[in-house]
């Protein structure tokens, strides 16, 4: 039985990358497919909380079963910054700025372990289910590698010698922490298809 699902995001990106994890199963609409161009204010104080206003707003306009995420980098050295703050943490989605900001706070500090995480929030009719996904690894003193978005030119994978930022797309999406809860999320499709 095929579904359409609703992820709460503008980028064609993001929808593309799910749809193709996801495969045939689902048919993944973004927020621009519904017209939907309201902001959605993220002011919740977790990962958990951003992914459930964003699946819940999107559920609530709609009425179709809706997916929100809430991604970001946490960085052991600086109490777990910039968690929740990632995408705004010295501009707005200015990574360039984000990245140099980390890089500036990390001076000095040998302890470069972090993780990258996304909490995908399902709602619908039945209500809210969380899955999450998880990648550590550590961070470089200076960028590498122009693939990828975000902190991908900085953080390197456990296991691993090259930044996201150097890896092709295709064996990024393998090991991804949105891979990860899509995943976990696929297997919840399955065992309530």
């Amino acid at each position: 039985m095929e579904m359409e699902l609703l992820v709460a995001t503008h980028n064609e990106h993001k929808k593309e990358e799910i749809q193709q994890i996801l495969g045939s199963d689902c048919t993944v609409k973004s927020l621009t497919d519904y017209n939907i161009h309201e902001e959605i204010v993220e002011d919740g104080d977790s990962f958990h909380a951003n992914a459930l206003i964003k699946a819940k707003y999107c559920f609530e306009k709609t009425g179709i079963p809706s997916l929100g995420d809430d991604s970001g980098l946490v960085v052991e050295s600086l109490d777990g910054r910039p968690g929740i703050f990632s995408a705004r943490y010295a501009g707005d989605h200015d990574f360039a700025k984000n990245i140099e900001k980390v890089l500036e706070e990390m001076q000095g500090i040998e302890n470069r372990k972090a993780y990258f995480v996304t909490v995908l929030c399902y709602y619908d009719e039945n209500g809210a289910q969380y899955f999450e996904g998880r990648v550590h690894g550590n961070l470089l003193t200076e960028n590498k590698g122009f693939k990828g978005f975000g902190y991908d030119p900085i953080f390197v994978p456990e296991g691993y010698d090259r930044t996201f930022a150097e890896m092709d797309p295709e064996d990024k999406n393998k090991i991804s922490h949105r891979k990860q809860a899509l995943d976990l999320f696929m297997d919840f499709l399955k065992v309530t298809d």
